[in-house]
């Protein structure tokens, strides 16, 4: 993917000298604050928290909906074209580029929030798959790599996209930098907290490795000292081969693994198949792609979730 933003780390103080995608925006809504548009939840709820009350901050996959076949609609076109902001994650959202060059904008700010963060690659059954085009658009580009784009769900990573986004509102509203700096601060201390916690919490459990649904937390496993074994690749919905299913059973067998992991979005008929076979329960570890209408109901968000996971994950780790 075209990479339109330099990394997190360029000072406040080189904002302006226009090195940045995008010049820098007036404020364009009626009430003016910046439009930001974001794509899913954590690029939404990474951008609301650092936007604070100077920014009216939406997404424009909706809530319950698995972001890695979605794409825009017409209406959805034209917040992207008025937006003084986009914020996306990356490789997720292999819609972006086409979709940044239709709806063209000069004064549009793009914030591409992984940018500046070393990609982990695909495992190696995972370069083989076909049909999903945000996976395909980067195997292309990468020379046949597929990058896993699940960086948020490393709250370390994720403190770095709060950064990238930081920046990008104050390139976009200079007026506000300081309470941009200010509100990304104080949401980096939240997640350096959530960080510790994961730290503490997973440093002596009784093993290292854990099933999931499919590959989401590898960003995870490596900053922890765990190791992921994903029943499918980076693609929910992709259905596993029925020789991976077997080295599945057999890795869960010898590794005596009691909870298959599964997610809110998706089917869980594979991890409850392998939960079956081995006499294990099964449990939720949330990718947090889209939050279900139930989860927002309930008011929670990336910092409840997450914490959720690690409950669950200390829980089934400790087994």
């Amino acid at each position: 993917m075209k990479k339109t933003w330099l990394p997190q780390t360029i000072a406040f103080a080189a904002l302006t000298t226009g090195i940045l995608s995008g010049c820098s925006a007036s404020p364009a809504s009626s009430d003016g604050k910046l439009n930001v548009v974001t794509t899913f939840y954590p690029m939404y709820e990474f951008t609301k928290q650092v936007a604070g009350e100077h920014a009216n901050v939406i997404a424009l996959i909706p809530a319950g909906a698995e972001p890695h076949d979605w794409e825009p609609s017409a209406k959805d076109m034209k917040k992207i074209k008025e937006a003084n902001v986009f914020v996306y994650n990356g490789i997720v959202e292999g819609w972006v580029d086409k979709a940044l060059q239709s709806a063209g904008n000069d004064q549009r700010v793009v914030v591409e929030a992984s940018n500046g963060i070393t990609l982990m690659e695909g495992l190696p059954e995972e370069e083989e798959e076909e049909g999903h085009k945000d996976e395909a658009a980067h195997k292309e580009a990468e020379g046949g790599k597929v990058l896993d784009p699940h960086v948020w769900l490393d709250p370390v990573l994720a403190q770095k996209e709060v950064d990238t986004i930081a920046a990008g509102l104050a390139q976009a509203d200079p007026a506000h930098k300081d309470d941009y700096r200010k509100n990304a601060d104080a949401y980096i201390a939240k997640l350096q907290a959530l960080d510790t916690s994961f730290r503490t919490s997973l440093a002596s459990v009784k093993h290292k490795e854990f099933i999931t649904q499919h590959a989401a937390f590898g960003y995870l496993a490596k900053e922890y000292g765990l190791t992921q074994v994903p029943i499918a690749g980076l693609s929910p919905e992709e259905e596993p081969a029925p020789d991976k299913m077997a080295d599945i059973i057999q890795f869960a067998k010898q590794n005596q693994v009691k909870t298959i992991f599964f997610e809110t979005l998706v089917d869980p008929k594979v991890a409850t198949t392998i939960a079956k076979e081995i006499n294990a329960k099964t449990d939720v570890l949330n990718p947090i792609e889209g939050l279900t209408d139930k989860e927002m109901k309930n008011n929670l968000d990336y910092l409840a979730v997450m914490t959720s996971n690690l409950e669950a994950l200390k829980k089934a780790l400790n087994e």
